[in-house]
C-alpha cells in the first residue's frame, strides 16, 4: 500500500487490489467507506470498473458492428443478482505496476493486452494509466487509456466510490446531484431509452430514502454529500458523461460513480459511447474534496 499526503489530505492506494483508493483523510477523518473485513468479491472505496462499468444486457456485446461472445467458463466475469455481467474484470487485480510517485502523488499503469484470459472476454488491446493526486484539497484521480489495437475501442468505464461522512449517520446525510436528467430503468436496471427531467430537490434528506438511479445532461457542478457540519464535494472532468447516484437503504455510504456511457452503452443504439482511435489516448479525471 501506497501513502500519499498533502496537508490536511492523506491517501492509501493498494496497487495489489484494484489501485483501490483504501482511504482518504482530512484532518484524520475518514470519508471513505470501507467494510473491516474486506476482500473480494466486495467493492468498497474507489474502485475502476473496466473494461465495462455497469451491467451488460447478455453475456455478449456489439463493437464496431461485430457481437462478442463473454466465456463464463474462464471463471473472471462478475454477475449481478440477475445474472447479468457487471463490472468488468479488474476491480481486484494485482498486476498494477507503479510507474511513479512523490509525496503527494502515485501513478500505476495496467497492460490489460498481456493478460489472455482478459483479452479473450475484450479483445482491444490496451493499457490504462492512474494517477492519484492529492492537490489544492482534493483527490484528483486522473485516468488515461491507451488504445494499442488497429480498431476503434468502445469506452464504457467508470468508478464506484463509497462516501461517508464521519460523526454522523445516514439519516442525517442530504445529497446533491448535478444533473438535469434521470434515466428511466427498467426492473433489470438497464435503460428504457426513455429520459425525463430531474425533480430530485436541491439538497435530497436520504433519511427513508434509498438512491440507485442514472442520470445525464450533468450541470458541471459538484456532487455534494453533506450533514451540515462536514461535507464531501465532488467534481466530474467533461468525458464522464453519464452519473449514478447509489445510496441503498440501511447502509452507511453514498456513491457518486462517474461514468463515460450508460449502463449497456455497448448492446444500446444511440447510447453515446465514447471510442479511442487507434493510437490515441483518453483522459480525464475527477476531484474529491472532503472538508
Amino acid at each position: 500500500m501506497i501513502r500519499i499526503s498533502d496537508g490536511d489530505l492523506a491517501a492509501i492506494i493498494d496497487t495489489s487490489f484494484g489501485n483501490n483508493a483504501r482511504s482518504l483523510t482530512f484532518r484524520g477523518a475518514e470519508f471513505l467507506w470501507t467494510p473491516a473485513d474486506w476482500k473480494a468479491p466486495a467493492l468498497a472505496g474507489i474502485p475502476l470498473l473496466a473494461p465495462w462499468a455497469n451491467r451488460i444486457d447478455s453475456e455478449s456485446y456489439l463493437a464496431n458492428g461485430r457481437r462478442y461472445l463473454l466465456n463464463p467458463a474462464l471463471g473472471n466475469l462478475r454477475y449481478d443478482a440477475n445474472h447479468l455481467p457487471i463490472h468488468g474484470l479488474v476491480a481486484f487485480t494485482d498486476r498494477w505496476t507503479v510507474m511513479g510517485q512523490d509525496a503527494a502523488s502515485v501513478t500505476s499503469r495496467l497492460e490489460f493486452w498481456r493478460v489472455p484470459e482478459w483479452m479473450a472476454q475484450f479483445p482491444f488491446a490496451h493499457a490504462i494509466e492512474v494517477t492519484h493526486r492529492l492537490r489544492e484539497g482534493s483527490l484528483q484521480i486522473e485516468t488515461s487509456i491507451e488504445n494499442l489495437s488497429a480498431e476503434a475501442m468502445p469506452l464504457c468505464v467508470g468508478y464506484h466510490p463509497y462516501f461517508q461522512l464521519p460523526g454522523s449517520k445516514r439519516d442525517d446525510w442530504r445529497v446533491h446531484v448535478a444533473a438535469c436528467e434521470q434515466v428511466t430503468l427498467s426492473d433489470l436496471l438497464m435503460p428504457t431509452g426513455e429520459r425525463q427531467p430531474s425533480t430530485l430537490p436541491d439538497r435530497v434528506p436520504l433519511a427513508g430514502q434509498a438512491l440507485d438511479a442514472v442520470f445525464t445532461a450533468l450541470s458541471g457542478d459538484d456532487f455534494v454529500l453533506e450533514d451540515g457540519a462536514r461535507q464531501l464535494a465532488v467534481k466530474y472532468g467533461a468525458k464522464y458523461t453519464v452519473a449514478i447516484v447509489y445510496a441503498p437503504a440501511g447502509r452507511e455510504f453514498v456513491c457518486f460513480e462517474p461514468m463515460t456511457a450508460l449502463t449497456n452503452a455497448f448492446n444500446r443504439e444511440n447510447s453515446g459511447l465514447q471510442h479511442v482511435a487507434p493510437g490515441e489516448t483518453w483522459s480525464e479525471s475527477f476531484w474529491i474534496r472532503p472538508s
